[in-house]
C-alpha cells in the first residue's frame, strides 16, 4: 500500500516518537510510505526511518503548534499529486494545515485518516485546561471530514463524538510500544548516579505536566541519601523548578536526551517510573516504562488511568497528586518487593493489549475498510 504520511519530525514530542514508529513499522510490513513534514535545518534524529521525505515551509514551529506558510498549502497538494498516494494519514501537529487537508484531499479523490493527539483531562473530569477544551470545539467541525479518526481511547471518541464527529468514523487505536526493543534488561545507570534506589520522570518541563506536585513531594519525603530522581526532558519550566530542587534533594536534571538508546538504558536502570500530568492523551512515555518493566505511577488524566488499571500500576489523583506522592514515595523506596511485582504487572500489561504490532494490525485494517468505501485513487487510474 502507498501512504502519505502527514507529521512532525521535530522538535521532539510524543507526536515526533508517534510518527517514527509508525512509519518504521508499515516499512517494515512492506508499504510504501512517504513522510511530509516541516522542515528544519537540524541533525537527524535517532533511528528515524530511510524514506522519501517532502519539506514543507513554515514560519514557527513548537512541541505544541505549528504555522505554515501560504506556500506549504500548494506544496502540500503537489507533493500528493506527485506522490499518488492510496491513502493519506495525517498524525495531526496543531497546525492551520490541518484545517485544509479534507479539501486539499477531496480534490484530489484522496481517503483521508488522522490521529488526534490532543490530551485531555479524564473520565468524569473537565478539561482542565481551556486550550484544551478549545483544541477541541476547534477541531470537531472539521474531523466531521476526515475518513477516519484515531483516537487513543474509548473516552476521548465519547468526547468528539459528544462534539459532533459521528462515532462510526472514531476509530480507538492505543499507542503501542516496540516490547523488543523497550524491554528489562542490564543497566549501569544505578552505578552511575550512585543510587540504591532510582525514580524517574520523562517528558516536557511544561504547566500541563505538573512536574513540580512531584518535586515538592519528593523534596517533602525527604527521601534517603541512596534514592535518586532522574528528571528527563526540557521546557519552559525547567530553569525556574532546577534552581529550587537540586541535587541536594537527590533531584538530578539530565534535560532533552536525543539517544533513543540512552534513554532506554536509563529506564531499564530506574525501579519506578512517574508521570503526575493535569492532561495526557496516551503517553507513549509512559508505555515505554511499563514495558521495561518499571513500577509506574501517573494521574487519571487521558488514557493512562485505563492502561495502569486493575493493578498494572498505582493511578493518582490530579487534586491530591502531591499528598498522595509524599505517602506513596517512601513506600516505593522501602519495599523493593512491591516495586518488582508491579514492574511485572506492568510489563504484561503493554504486552497483553499495547504492543507496536497490535497497532500496526489495526491501522492495515483501517486502511482496508476506508479504501474499500471510497473511489479508487490516483494511482489506480489510468
Amino acid at each position: 500500500m502507498r501512504i502519505a504520511w502527514i507529521g512532525k519530525k521535530s522538535p521532539f514530542c510524543g507526536n515526533v516518537t508517534y510518527s517514527r514508529e509508525i512509519t518504521n513499522a508499515l516499512l517494515d510490513k512492506e508499504h510504501q510510505v512517504s513522510f511530509l513534514h516541516f522542515a528544519q535545518e537540524e541533525s537527524e534524529p535517532d533511528n528515524w526511518p530511510n524514506l522519501r521525505e517532502v519539506s514543507l515551509p513554515f514560519i514557527y514551529k513548537s512541541q505544541v503548534y505549528t504555522i505554515p506558510t501560504f506556500k506549504a498549502t500548494k506544496v502540500l497538494t503537489d507533493s500528493l499529486r506527485e506522490i499518488k498516494p492510496d491513502v493519506v494519514h495525517a498524525s495531526l501537529t496543531l497546525s492551520p494545515l490541518d484545517f485544509f487537508l479534507p479539501e486539499i484531499c477531496e480534490e484530489l479523490k484522496l481517503p483521508l485518516v488522522a490521529t488526534f493527539h490532543t490530551p485531555f483531562a479524564g473520565k468524569g473530569a473537565k478539561l482542565v485546561s481551556g486550550t484544551q477544551l478549545l483544541a477541541y470545539q476547534l477541531y470537531a467541525p472539521f474531523l466531521v471530514n476526515y475518513d477516519r479518526v484515531i483516537v487513543f481511547s474509548q473516552i476521548q471518541r465519547e468526547l468528539l463524538a459528544g462534539m459532533g464527529v459521528r462515532e462510526e468514523n472514531i476509530a480507538v487505536i492505543p499507542n503501542g510500544v516496540d516490547t523488543v526493543k523497550y524491554s528489562p534488561g542490564f543497566s549501569q545507570v544505578k552505578t552511575e548516579f550512585k543510587a540504591e534506589r532510582l525514580f524517574v520522570y520523562q517528558g516536557r518541563i511544561a504547566p500541563e505536566k505538573n512536574v513540580e506536585a512531584l518535586l515538592r513531594a519528593w523534596k517533602q519525603s525527604a527521601m534517603g541519601p541512596g534514592t535518586k530522581l532522574l528528571i528527563v526532558g526540557d521546557g519552559p519550566l525547567k530553569s525556574s523548578l532546577e534552581q529550587f530542587y537540586g541535587s541536594e534533594y537527590g533531584i538530578i536534571w539530565l534535560g532533552f536526551i536525543a539517544d533513543e538508546d540512552r534513554r532506554i538504558e536509563i529506564l531499564r536502570g530506574a525501579d519506578v517510573f512517574i508521570l503526575p500530568s493535569l492532561v495526557e492523551g496516551l503517553s507513549l512515555s509512559l508505555l515505554e516504562g511499563m514495558s521495561c518493566g518499571l513500577a509506574c505511577l501517573a494521574t487519571d488524566v487521558g488514557a493512562d488511568g485505563e492502561v495502569l488499571e486493575k493493578g498494572a500500576g498505582i493511578v493518582i489523583s490530579t487534586k491530591t497528586a502531591r499528598s498522595q506522592l509524599r505517602t506513596l514515595l517512601p513506600v516505593l523506596q522501602d519495599h523493593p518487593e512491591l516495586t518488582t511485582l508491579l514492574g511485572q504487572k506492568a510489563r504484561q500489561r503493554v504486552l497483553d493489549r499495547y504492543t507496536l504490532s497490535k497497532n500496526i494490525t489495526l491501522l492495515e485494517e483501517l486502511y482496508k475498510e476506508v479504501l474499500a468505501q471510497r473511489p479508487l485513487p490516483l494511482s489506480r487510474r489510468a
